[in-house]
């Protein structure tokens, strides 16, 4: 597997901080966020690429594997137990197999030498580990998260392509099984862990399956009733009566409007729209004069 470095995809340096890689990953996330670059396919490589980078660097335990071991981090625990093993089973001999005896062996070499060398002890090369679980992070819009479709990325080198159930919330986690780290030794392979961040840019709150949407209503409606018209998440105009006398935060719910449901074929929340009333400025001299009549009126 190609080496990637993390700390150039990022643009830091190995001693950074991080609050430096967060602040890094956030820059470079705005600039390479699929919703800003919808047909860059090189752009979309990189935000992915830049996921990867940012869910090792951001993790002390993984960032700390990564700097020891390069690109053969997800092997790193595999390598320390073998290496114990083999300093137990030549323990007799009077040999040691300390990091030391190893500086100058690239860790890939080493690797293929320890689990793949059929000469050697056949034991020991018929044990078998099990790959890392793989963390990742997946950014989509709310408008994407609305309808079930497929997403390819990249984790690790490896290009996956997942069905995203419509519905998927903020930071809910779905677990790919053997799509993790590559086993040891023709062990199993660990697995992918996804976890969603839900970027909303329109005018709707989402909270669990319902929406919100704050429309505003002007007075003279308020006041004597009527009709208005809103348009719900997919674009559908609807025709709401309002009442005479509506007060200011009044809510309306509308059944079956809102958000689509987590693996519910055809099941939704609700929408709810909240009537704001402004009170209406820069009055004409006429608008004025009403006002005042309309003052005198209900004092009396």
């Amino acid at each position: 597997m190609e080496f990637i470095d993390y700390y150039k995809v990022l643009g830091v340096t190995k001693s950074a901080s991080n609050d430096e890689i967060k602040k890094a990953y956030r820059k470079q996330a705005r600039k390479l966020h699929p919703d800003i670059n919808p047909n860059d396919k090189e752009a979309q490589a990189k935000f992915q690429q830049l996921n990867e980078a940012n869910e090792v660097l951001s993790n002390p335990e993984k960032r700390k594997k990564y700097d020891t071991y390069g690109k053969d981090w997800e092997n790193g625990e595999a390598y320390e137990k073998q290496k114990q093993q083999q300093s137990y089973s030549n323990s007799g001999a009077q040999q040691s197999y300390s990091r030391g005896n190893y500086q100058e062996e690239d860790f890939s070499d080493f690797f293929s030498s320890m689990f793949g060398n059929q000469s050697g002890n056949r034991q020991r090369a018929q044990v078998k580990y099990r790959g890392q679980d793989i963390q990742a992070q997946l950014q989509i819009s709310i408008n994407e998260a609305y309808t079930a479709h497929k997403k390819e990325f990249a984790v690790n080198g490896k290009n996956i392509r997942i069905t995203i159930p419509a519905g998927i919330e903020d930071q809910q986690t779905i677990k790919i099984s053997g799509f993790g780290g590559t086993g040891v030794n023709n062990g199993p392979n660990g697995d992918l862990f996804i976890t969603f961040s839900i970027l909303n840019t329109t005018l709707f709150k989402r909270v669990g399956n319902d929406l919100f949407l704050h429309h505003d209503l002007n007075l003279y409606t308020a006041v004597l009733g009527g009709e208005v018209t809103i348009t719900d998440f997919n674009n559908t105009k609807l025709k709401l009566q309002v009442t005479a006398g509506t007060q200011n935060g009044t809510k309306v719910r509308l059944k079956g409007k809102g958000y689509p449901i987590y693996k519910k074929d055809n099941e939704f929340g609700d929408l709810y729209v909240i009537f704001t009333i402004p009170i209406p400025t820069n009055l004409s001299e006429k608008e004025t004069e009403l006002f005042n009549e309309l003052s005198k009126a209900t004092k009396n």
